[in-house]
């Protein structure tokens, strides 16, 4: 699809906007107005409760920031909005709660979390709750097969890979070697067709990003920028920037 105007035209509050510059907790509604306020997009992530309900939420587990215990995806949707985190009264928002919040009047970049597994559940689940918001909508993951699914199911959204110079990160355990080359290297673009890429600004620069830009065009976004100097790269080397913790 042609990229839209909107995707790289204002800084994306990552996980809303939350921290230092607002005291709200990350993708929490509060963090989500707070944003639309000051008029960023909003980056959030979602993941699946037991009943199949999309939460807005980042960590696999519970423990960081609530005091409830356990994976998400071992509560109910009902059980996780009562979860209490531990310094704020707001509760864990599902994805159509998000939606009503936001009306479209910020762009929403929605991280969707796998296991590198494709997440069908979660891919159909985004789909349904999108089919009539009218607002502007991406979406992405690091995994690839998502990427792929989305295409296929969200066709007039954005979709976007999500990526880094995988190493031995926890998360990536589940990566073979040569996963985790291909996937640092965006090899596999021809069967995931994104329309932009939000790349570590941390491993920025980065050839495949560079190639990826001025051979088709594609936007380049870049994560998590926290300091002067990250800013000083995402400019150098992205078209926008994923922030957290200051007043751009």
């Amino acid at each position: 699809m042609a990229t839209p105007a909107w995707l790289i035209a204002r800084p994306v509050a990552h996980r809303g906007f939350h921290g230092t510059p607002t005291g709200h907790i990350e993708n929490t509604l509060p963090a989500v107005e707070a944003a639309v306020e000051h008029g960023y997009a909003i980056e959030v992530d979602l993941q699946l409760a037991r009943c199949g309900e999309a939460m807005v939420f980042h960590d696999f587990t519970l423990e960081r920031l609530t005091t409830a215990p356990g994976p998400v995806v071992h509560h109910t949707a009902a059980e996780l909005k009562q979860a209490p985190f531990k310094d704020t009264t707001a509760r864990m928002p599902t994805l159509v709660d998000l939606l009503e919040v936001t009306r479209g009047r910020s762009p929403l970049f929605l991280e969707l979390k796998s296991r590198f597994d494709g997440a069908p559940r979660l891919v159909e689940r985004v789909a349904n709750a999108l089919a009539d918001y009218k607002g502007p909508v991406a979406v992405m993951s690091f995994d690839p097969a998502v990427v792929v699914k989305a295409r296929a199911a969200i066709a007039d959204r954005p979709i976007g890979i999500v990526a880094e110079v995988f190493g031995d990160h926890w998360e990536w355990d589940v990566l073979s070697t040569f996963q985790k080359y291909q996937y640092s290297n965006l090899n596999h673009v021809y069967e995931t067709r994104p329309d932009f890429v939000a790349y570590n600004v941390k491993h920025l620069p980065s050839v495949p990003c560079e190639i990826l830009h001025w051979q088709r065009g594609m936007p380049i976004l870049t994560w998590t920028v926290r300091t002067p100097e990250q800013r000083e790269t995402a400019a150098k080397h992205a078209d926008q920037m994923i922030f957290e913790g200051f007043v751009p």
